[in-house]
Parts: structure tokens; sequence; C-alpha cells
């Protein structure tokens, strides 16, 4: 059994240990002091950013997600965006993947968004085959221009 819950002080040891686990996942390299600039927005009501953390059964963290509005002016609507979503290693297939994807997309009904989108690499294939049976993947191709 998989709960989801805001991310909270109470779990900035495990979300710091869970964050630094998704940049090394995606070999980022990530400092103290970036992930201490991204609990602060986590922690400021007035932040764009929210949070949650997925506990095992056993209330120890083992996922987090990170996600924020975006505007849709094509539509007039607001959509959600999922930034972040990790689940460490030994705790996949426990569902904490499909429980904080859902906890986002009901927070996103709750708001009156539009849609709930995300990105992943290409090559992330177990992550891709949990996407695929809860969402639609878009014809949509990505591009970045580095500042």
């Amino acid at each position: 059994m998989v709960t989801i819950v805001a991310v909270s002080p109470d779990y900035r040891e495990d979300w710091n240990r869970l964050y630094a686990g998704y940049a090394a996942f995606y070999k980022v390299e990530q400092t103290e002091t970036m992930r201490d600039r991204v609990w602060g927005w986590l922690m400021d009501g007035a932040h764009e950013v929210n949070g949650f953390i997925a506990l095992d059964d056993a209330g120890k963290p083992i996922g987090l997600t990170h996600f924020r509005p975006f505007a849709r002016p094509l539509s007039a609507t607001i959509g959600g965006f999922l930034d972040d979503l990790f689940v460490d290693p030994d705790a996949r297939g426990s569902g904490a993947a499909n429980a904080l994807i859902a906890a986002v997309a009901d927070t996103g009904r709750a708001r009156g968004w539009s849609v709930i989108r995300w990105i992943t690499a290409e090559d992330n294939a177990r992550a891709r085959k949990v996407y695929d049976r809860l969402a639609t993947k878009t014809a949509w191709v990505t591009y970045d221009i580095k500042l």
C-alpha cells in the first residue's frame, strides 16, 4: 500500500536522498545548494512548485514528484506540468509511480487544470511503460535553447 503526502519539513532528509537519486539517474550534476533552492520553493506557499512524497506501508518515503501550473494560451486554460518523478529503485513496481501521478492528476482536477503534461527521456523504457498505461503519448517534439 502506497500513501501520498504533501512534501513537508518532516521529509526533508528523505526528499534530499530521493532527489539526489533522481539527479543521478539522469546524470545531472546537482549540488546541495541546488537542492536547498528547490526545497525552498517547495516550502514557500507562494511559489508555483508543489510536491508529493510516496510512503510505503511502513511510512518510509520511497518516491517523489514535483509539479506546477502553466498557462496554455492557445486553449485559454491552465495545465499542470509534472516536472520530476522518481521512485527509489528498491521500491519500483510498488505502485508508487502510479499513485504519485494520480495525486498530481487529482490536484489538477481540483484546480480546474485542462491537462497534466510531462516529459521523459526516450530511453527511460521502464517508466514509459507506466506512462503509456496512464497517459497519451503526444506527437510533440521538445526543443531547448540553453541560456
